[in-house]
């Protein structure tokens, strides 16, 4: 589940980026701050998206940065963050990204019901607006375990 993967801790609303690149240096920052990544899973993300383009843009102004887990992760975990102002990945359909959610894999399968509760949570409105205005991590996963228990 979703709220086994992700902790306040993980949450880091409204940051300052330049650009896509510092965008994901900062939103997977709270992973690694938490020792769930290497440094090395950062740089692996950066360079997957220059080689193979902006992927990881997934719907409208929604990026799911990730690399494999060999790359540098040590735990499976959900960093969610928020940008001030969103920033071009160069992804037509779907950019500008105001939001991130970075994932660590540790393996092949333990994050597959987290990431399936995160695309639900991803289609509703309100979901959004809470991260638009909130200011405080604990609403962000207070949220989304009131929702768990609803389902």
């Amino acid at each position: 589940m979703l709220e086994d993967l992700t902790s306040e801790e993980l949450v880091c609303l409204n940051i300052d980026a330049k650009d896509w690149e510092d965008a994901i240096r900062k939103a997977a920052g709270v992973l690694l701050k938490n020792g769930k990544i290497k440094p090395s899973y950062i740089e692996a993300i950066i360079e997957t998206v220059k080689e193979s383009g902006p992927y990881i843009v997934i719907t409208k102004h929604v990026a799911l940065p990730h690399a494999r887990s060999e790359a540098g992760a040590l735990k499976s975990a959900i960093g969610i963050a928020t940008l001030k102002q969103p920033v071009a990945f160069g992804n037509r359909e779907n950019d500008p990204v105001k939001y991130l959610f970075c994932l660590s894999a540790r393996d092949s399968d333990s994050h597959i019901s987290a990431l399936a509760d995160l695309m639900a949570l991803l289609e509703r409105k309100d979901f959004y607006e809470l991260l638009d205005h909130t200011t405080e991590a604990f609403e962000v996963i207070q949220y989304i375990k009131n929702l768990q228990k609803e389902g």
